[in-house]
């Protein structure tokens, strides 16, 4: 099984980076078969900005720009995509946002047209995703964040393409909480990320 694990945080030194390194951890020390990726936006300069370019694309008029089609590559090797991010005014940072805008294309991870109607073409793809979030669950409960980021993310997004969204993981107090104890249940994420693979259906896929 092979894991793409996503991050979006400016800072390399961030708890979000910490988290996403742990998770990796938890896959690696899973067994074998398990190996992991990680793809910093941030370092590697990505371009969250949808441009003429990528609106082409969307309308079949273009091929991907070749930091999109590099991105679709990554995808496409993995078996499971992670997403790590802190919460940014309820819902992911603008580069990760823009990093499923534009990587996320028609004729890609879906396709649509006016005479064909959608098709979803990441039904293989599981994925799992973890905010780092400053709130307590209180605070997320009473105001309904739960419900809402479900339906922007896990419904708006992945169930569009398709995806199954195995596990949604909210780390809370991340500004108040020992950073060590987000970094211990980001390396049990990792574990469970394994378990939902087994080697053997790895082999059998």
């Amino acid at each position: 099984m092979h894991a793409l694990i996503v991050v979006a945080h400016p800072e390399s030194g961030s708890l979000s980076h910490g988290i996403a390194a742990a998770v990796g951890q938890g896959i690696a020390g899973s067994g074998g078969c398990h190996d992991f990726e990680i793809a910093d936006l941030a370092a590697e300069g990505f371009d969250p900005r949808f441009t003429d370019a990528d609106l082409a694309v969307h309308r079949k008029q273009a091929a991907p720009p070749a930091d999109v089609a590099f991105e679709q590559a990554r995808i496409d090797r993995a078996d499971t995509l992670v997403l790590v991010y802190p919460v940014y005014w309820w819902s992911m940072p603008a580069l990760m946002k823009g990093w499923i805008d534009r990587v996320f294309a028609n004729g890609w991870a879906f396709d649509f047209g006016l005479q064909t109607g959608l098709t979803k073409k990441l039904r293989h793809l599981r994925v799992h995703l973890v905010a780092v979030a400053g709130a307590d669950m209180r605070t997320y409960a009473r105001h309904g964040y739960f419900g809402a980021m479900k339906t922007q993310i896990e419904h708006g997004i992945f169930d569009y393409c398709g995806a199954t969204v195995v596990r949604s993981e909210i780390l809370f107090e991340s500004e108040t909480q020992s950073p060590q104890a987000h970094l211990d249940a980001a390396r049990a994420i990792g574990r469970k990320v394994s378990a939902s693979m087994p080697c053997e259906q790895a082999k059998a896929a």
